[in-house]
């Protein structure tokens, strides 16, 4: 993928809930990366959300496996799930995943 991207983290249960809900904007160059303990099928929904967003679902090994763009609060109630099994999801505002380069099968370096 193209840049680097400082995230926040929501490992917790009740900070995965939380996500981005009720926040007016983030920067460009931000996101929040969801991490789980387990790979599996992990739903998100814009409920409370002001702002479009792109979802990046992401195996356990790096590869993006799933990609929802340009998600608006509008949408909601729907439910997006992936269809392959992941580890982490990223969220970054809506029509980034293109402009950082990811695409399903993209390789993606997440560090500490």
């Amino acid at each position: 993928p193209k840049g680097v991207m400082q995230v926040e983290v929501a490992s917790t249960k009740a900070s995965r809930e939380q996500g981005l809900s009720g926040r007016e904007s983030m920067g460009d160059d931000e996101g929040l990366l969801f991490v789980f303990e387990t790979p599996g099928k992990y739903g998100f929904w814009m409920k409370d959300m002001k702002f479009p967003l792109d979802l990046i679902w992401i195996s356990e090994n790096g590869t993006v496996v799933d990609i929802e763009r340009n998600l608006t609060p509008d949408s909601y109630p729907k439910t997006f799930i992936n269809e392959v099994d992941a580890m982490y999801v990223l969220e970054i505002n809506g029509g980034l995943a293109q402009k950082f380069g990811l695409f399903l099968g993209t390789k993606v370096k997440i560090t500490q």
